[in-house]
């Protein structure tokens, strides 16, 4: 196969060492060639406007800017080019975000070497890919209905500890108002009780901070 012919792949982590690997694990693959790497989302979205890659491996976590919002970035900018997500997550929340973002597929860090080689060929070709771990993490730990942003500000005085008068203080409004969001939150979220909600909220990684 001539180079001209190979999946041209950049990769956007913010670790070193996980850019280096990945391209000397792709790299094994007669069809793919690694045409650059990013340490963060601005460089991503820099370096695929430049390189025009087939395929752009994405890490959620990352400075300045977040794979889920370079991916909506990269999709409208470069709607020829796939993305798949590779990422530790635990929870389903910013893999659902990636994937409605644009994301042609996901695998976790963690995959197998030919696993991840066959997720980028699939997704080249414009195809949905997920590993059995992120299917799974899908069915069992399914995305939370989506927060306002004022439940938002309520979940985050809740994980900081604050009671519901100083929640009513901070933000200018009603003690019955207060309740009435925790309840509707804590409906949301499946929680039975603040403590729960502020562990489902870290553990989902619910919020930007």
């Amino acid at each position: 196969m001539k180079s001209m012919e190979k999946i041209r792949v950049l990769i956007a982590d913010d670790h070193a060492i996980v850019r280096m690997g990945l391209a000397s694990l792709l790299g094994t693959s007669k069809d793919i060639e690694i045409v650059g790497d990013a340490f963060d989302g601005e460089d991503a979205i820099r370096k695929s406007l430049k390189l025009h890659p087939d395929v752009v491996i994405m890490d959620l976590v990352m400075p300045r800017k977040d794979g889920v919002t370079a991916i909506s970035e990269l999709r409208e900018k470069l709607p020829n080019t796939r993305i798949l997500v590779l990422t530790t997550f635990s929870s389903s929340e910013g893999i659902s975000q990636a994937l409605e973002a644009g994301a042609m597929g996901a695998a976790m860090k963690s995959s197998a070497n030919d696993e991840l080689i066959t997720a980028v060929l699939t997704v080249a070709q414009g195809k949905r890919f997920l590993t059995p771990d992120i299917e799974r993490l899908l069915k069992d730990d399914p995305p939370l209905p989506g927060l306002s942003p004022r439940q938002i500000e309520i979940l985050e005085s809740i994980v900081r500890g604050l009671t519901n008068k100083d929640i009513s203080l901070q933000l200018g409004i009603s003690l019955e108002s207060v309740k009435s969001h925790i309840k509707i939150l804590l409906a949301k979220l499946g929680a039975a009780s603040r403590t729960e909600a502020a562990s489902i909220a870290q553990r989902k990684h619910l919020l930007k901070n």
